[in-house]
């Protein structure tokens, strides 16, 4: 085995991991900027949403349950 072989594979297995660790650092700063945009999106979209609802949830909720107390206490009384 010649010792310059040893060399070029060395070089391209360097110049391989420089690649890769530029690629991978890459997709980790998209992947922050993706994630971030995600939790804003959920914030003030998703969110408030579900707070609505829910609170429309609990009013038509004690609605029902109202109505229950009232027939209940018209049964009662019978």
């Amino acid at each position: 085995m010649n010792p310059q072989d040893d060399s070029g594979s060395k070089d391209r297995f360097q110049k391989f991991g420089r690649k890769l660790d530029e690629e991978l650092g890459e997709a980790a700063e998209k992947f922050e900027r993706e994630k971030e945009k995600v939790i804003t999106y959920l914030n003030n979209e998703v969110v408030p949403a579900i707070r609505n609802h829910s609170s429309k949830a609990l009013r038509t909720a004690a609605e029902q349950l109202g109505r229950l107390a009232e027939y209940m206490d018209k049964d009662r009384s019978k």
